[in-house]
């Protein structure tokens, strides 16, 4: 355990430049999938960007190229490599440079992924339409790619660390710099990822079985309209869908900077649970499907700013990147449950697989507030107590 060095930060209008050069180069990988990386505390947010950069771009290129599964596949691992290294770098970096405002710069970082996605694929569509696929991959994997590239020359960490402004009873954040193999053998730490795990899980079933439950309940074509537009219901949800994910990443977050954690994780995951509730009851009512899949994504996508912003709160600054890193894991975990749900559908309907959902979202919800809150307060003052005591017995002894 490191105790965090404290310093007069730099301007404001810097650390707001980080966060929105970290935000650009978040949308310039928003069109392929991203992993995580353990490296970008030890190398700081330059060279990993950079890097990323780099393989993103590579990946693209070869995609352009490709004639071979063995091509799609090999382009596939260098994108997510290279994703990860950008998208887990940016997060951190927002972590390192706003602890007074965690959630927000969190939760804005990470909707930079999915407003890259909905700015460029109507670019990418007329461009395949005009020149083809290829000529498409190819000059978006360069032009991103650069765009990453020359932004890494301009991101990096603060040269001390950032104090928050104002000690706050509800947003409890350790004095300390836990190391990632100090991280792991905390309690606290697998609380929180069964917890992501947990409500990822639902999220990420809803987002893969979004059309097939559409057309089961018989409603993926019905027109709806609403707000003056209109749509067929499954096009008109999966559109809101996107925009909620979008908004509700920096809102939640910033709510969370303001309320506290837990209790933002305890409405979020709250509301989640009714709406599924609700979409299983009177999914098969278009205008009911297309509101409450919009508003579950809404508050599903917190999850991204909640998390990153809990561990940097508990865990320190030092190692924010990595420790958000090996948090994010939860993820893919989760990903692995998805195609479960596709057997319970077959074997039970719809039905049961929503109410395993509803199940996890509630349950998750009461651990945020009865389980995380106190024992991540736990956590945090009883590490400070025994660092305090141990120094104090130090220089009694010198």
């Amino acid at each position: 355990m490191v105790s965090s060095t404290k310093a007069v930060p730099r301007s404001s209008g810097f650390r707001w430049l980080q966060l929105v050069m970290g935000i650009v180069c978040m949308a310039m990988i928003a069109n392929l999938q991203y992993g995580w990386t353990l490296f970008v505390d030890k190398y700081g947010p330059r060279i990993v960007i950079m890097f990323g950069g780099i393989m993103i771009a590579l990946a693209w290129v070869m995609n352009s190229y490709a004639d071979s599964l063995v091509l799609l596949y090999a382009a596939a691992i260098i994108g997510g490599i290279g994703a990860g290294a950008v998208y887990g770098t940016c997060v951190g970096n927002a972590l390192k440079w706003f602890p007074d405002r965690r959630g927000l710069a969190a939760g804005a970082t990470a909707a930079g992924f999915g407003a890259g996605a909905a700015i460029t694929v109507v670019p990418i569509a007329n461009m395949i339409a005009a020149s083809g696929y290829q000529s498409a991959f190819f000059t978006f994997g360069i032009g991103q790619g650069l765009i990453v590239f020359i932004l890494s020359f301009f991101l990096r960490p603060p040269s001390v660390a950032m104090p928050a402004k104002k000690k706050q009873l509800h947003l409890p954040q350790t004095k300390i710099d836990f190391t990632p193999p100090q991280v792991l053998r905390s309690s606290i730490f697998w609380i929180m990822y069964l917890v992501f795990v947990m409500v990822a899980s639902g999220g990420l079933m809803t987002a893969a079985q979004i059309a097939p439950i559409a057309k089961d309940f018989k409603i993926a074509d019905v027109p709806v309209t609403l707000a003056g537009f209109q749509m067929a219901a499954l096009t008109f949800a999966i559109s809101l869908d996107r925009v909620f994910d979008g908004f509700g990443r920096p809102v939640f977050g910033w709510i969370s900077d303001n309320i506290g954690r837990e209790h933002t994780m305890f409405i979020a995951f709250g509301t989640a649970a009714l709406m599924l509730l609700t979409l299983s009851t009177y999914g098969h009512i278009p205008i009911v499907f297309v509101l409450s899949t919009a508003v579950y994504f809404g508050v599903f996508g917190e999850i991204y700013s909640l998390f990153p912003a809990t561990s940097g709160d508990t865990f320190g600054v030092k190692y924010a990147t990595t420790n958000n890193g090996m948090l994010y894991t939860a993820k893919g975990t989760a990903s692995l449950l998805v195609p479960l749900a596709s057997i319970v559908s077959a074997n039970y309907g719809w039905q049961s697989v929503f109410v395993i959902a509803v199940a996890l979202n509630a349950t998750a919800a009461l651990l945020a507030l009865f389980v995380i809150k106190p024992l991540r307060r736990s956590f945090i003052l009883g590490n400070e107590t025994t660092t305090e005591e141990s120094t104090t017995r130090d220089v009694k002894t010198a």
